[in-house]
């Protein structure tokens, strides 16, 4: 069951939009390392904008994801990627429909 989640928006810088989808990409190995990372999403939300959607059993296990080596990858990219610092805002899941 996920109770808590993460929703994070990210603008390219331009130019960098083919860099960051391949960041997205590497950054899959990385999550499925995390036990608490039940679900995992890097979107594409114009040719410029991307997001990332997580979700966690718990506070301990989102907690655990932002000081994870994806956040600070991402931390360590940002000026480099993105337009703006990545806008990452804690979010409750009232409801969800898992693969079991």
């Amino acid at each position: 069951m996920v109770k808590v989640a993460l929703w994070v928006y990210l603008e390219a810088k331009p130019g960098k939009e083919a860099d960051v989808e391949k960041f997205l990409l590497s950054a899959l190995p990385l999550v499925e390392d995390e036990p608490a990372t039940v679900a995992w999403f890097a979107l594409r939300l114009s040719p410029s904008t991307f997001g990332i959607f997580d979700a966690f059993p718990n506070e301990s296990g989102r907690e655990a994801h932002l000081n994870g080596k994806v956040a600070a990858a991402l931390m360590a990219k940002a000026s480099e990627l993105f337009a703006k610092p990545p806008s990452i805002e804690k979010i409750d899941v009232l409801v969800a429909k898992l693969p079991k």
